[in-house]
């Protein structure tokens, strides 16, 4: 369901839409709440007048009924008069009842003569004034006891404590602060549909404002999406739009970088691998040109013609070996595997080469280390840095191998006694194809491929490799490959 309202409705995923609705809820909802609050403010207010209005009426009465004896004589005509005044001015109802819970006066003149007990009557008895706003039925009810103070017939003095003589019942219509409640409800809902049309046209404006420096960016964007540009973009007007903007213009300086590594990775492959094709060619040709060739000249160009077949199928294997670390680490083969033998092997491998170039090989195993590693891949990456040592040494030199591991890696040190790196290559040393000493490059021998195949085994163990070289002076490599490979 979700997925077929992005699909069918994609207008309400719109970033404008949504900054339109949260301005138009920030403005629509307090002045709801607004008007909700003052309208119920107003009626609770007017209630509270009038029940304090009647209340002192009704106690004014009540002592009328106890000056004028009316709960012993309800003839009185003065108190008549009050009583039916009072439920004329109020549109409702007064009862008087005495003690014995009988009424006595009823200005509707139904209950007269009849028994009335109920709760809120019974509280009033004890002294208890109750009142009670019916919304409803619009009317407020309250009792109020009729008390007086006993005098003492023997000492002349008025007792402290009151004596419940009767009960008055009285009910008051509030039909006029519903009235005002429904006019003033009519004018606040007004008011109330012209902010919203002011708020709609408001929140449409600052909707388009807002959104426009976004429209900024994907404009940028779209300008540079047909090539990678050196003009980066810039849109300053939000501190959201610049982070951005400085990202998109990282990634676009990032891409860039790729698309021209890409170019030159497939220039230098398709150098490196036509340079011997170029030279067979030659060297083919001069053979079928030439009658009677002696077979000492013969050999001599099969002999360079073989050379260059196994430098191009070098090249092959190493690009393929390139291709398959580029891979996911679904491909790794890990497996518990002895570092050190597989180090020993490495050197026993590579010691006719170094007996060639005249350098010493020299393996330090500081301790004994066990790990989960694909060794085929490592072996790739650590021959490959031992080989380089050798290859870029003086005759006579050194390359140290040196061991480690602590409760989380183990480390491999290749140390040499060679040329050394410039400061300015070290940081092109990973690329493909990438030579350091391009003078010396075809004596050596090699693609350039090994220090990348090197790097992308390292980084599928979730390793590091640093270095550390001074032109003269030698290099240092350093990998730190996990104990434990976690997926």
């Amino acid at each position: 369901m979700k997925k077929y309202f992005r699909k069918g409705f994609p207008f309400f995923r719109s970033f404008r839409l949504r900054i339109f609705l949260i301005i138009l809820c920030a403005g629509i909802i307090p002045a709801t709440i607004l008007r909700y609050v003052i309208v119920n403010a107003y009626e609770n207010r007017a209630v509270d007048v009038k029940k304090k209005e009647v209340e002192n009426q009704v106690r004014i009465i009540a002592n009328h009924l106890l000056a004028y004896g009316y709960l012993e004589d309800s003839s009185s005509e003065v108190v008549n008069a009050e009583l039916n005044q009072l439920s004329n001015l109020y549109n409702g109802r007064v009862m008087i009842m005495d003690d014995t819970f009988r009424v006595i006066r009823d200005t509707y003149g139904i209950s007269e003569g009849k028994t009335m007990i109920s709760e809120e009557v019974i509280k009033c008895y004890r002294g208890e004034s109750h009142t009670h706003y019916n919304r409803r039925y619009q009317y407020i009810e309250m009792t109020v006891p009729i008390t007086e103070f006993p005098v003492n017939m023997d000492t002349g003095e008025t007792s402290d404590v009151s004596v419940c003589r009767g009960v008055m019942l009285v009910s008051a219509s509030t039909d006029n602060i519903a009235i005002t409640r429904a006019i003033l409800n009519r004018k606040s809902m007004v008011v109330l549909f012209t902010c919203i049309g002011c708020m709609v046209a408001i929140a449409i404006g600052l909707s388009y404002i807002l959104i426009r420096p976004f429209n900024k960016i994907t404009q940028a964007i779209t300008a540079v999406r047909a090539g990678f540009s050196d003009e980066e973009i810039s849109v300053p007007d939000y501190y959201e739009t610049v982070h951005i903007v400085d990202a998109f213009n990282q990634l676009q300086r990032r891409m860039k970088a790729f698309d021209d590594s890409r170019q030159e990775f497939v220039a230098n492959v398709s150098h490196e691998l036509k340079t011997p094709i170029t030279s067979m060619k030659v060297l083919a040709d001069s053979l079928l040109t030439q009658d009677n060739v002696p077979v000492e000249i013969y050999r001599e160009f099969m002999e360079d013609i073989s050379a260059e077949i196994d430098r191009e199928n070098e090249i092959i294997n190493d690009l393929l070996t390139l291709v398959k670390m580029d891979k996911t680490a679904a491909d790794m083969s890990i497996q518990q595997t002895d570092i050190n033998s597989l180090v020993e092997q490495i050197l026993k491998r590579l010691r006719p080469i170094a007996v060639q170039h005249e350098v010493e090989l020299i393996f330090e195993s500081l301790r004994a280390v066990s790990a989960n590693v694909d060794s085929v891949k490592l072996t790739l990456a650590v021959s490959n840095l031992i080989e380089n040592a050798i290859k870029y040494n003086h005759p006579g030199g050194w390359v140290r191998i040196v061991l480690d591991a602590d409760h989380q890696v183990f480390t491999v040190t290749v140390q040499d006694s060679g040329i050394g790196i410039a400061k300015e290559d070290l940081e092109h040393i990973y690329e493909r194809f990438y030579r350091v000493d391009k003078s010396h490059s075809k004596e050596i021998g090699g693609t350039g491929l090994g220090l990348a195949i090197t790097r992308s085994a390292v980084l599928m163990h979730r390793g590091s490799i640093q270095v550390e070289s001074a032109l003269g002076e030698g290099t240092t490599f350093t990998m730190r490959i996990p104990l434990i490979y976690i997926v």
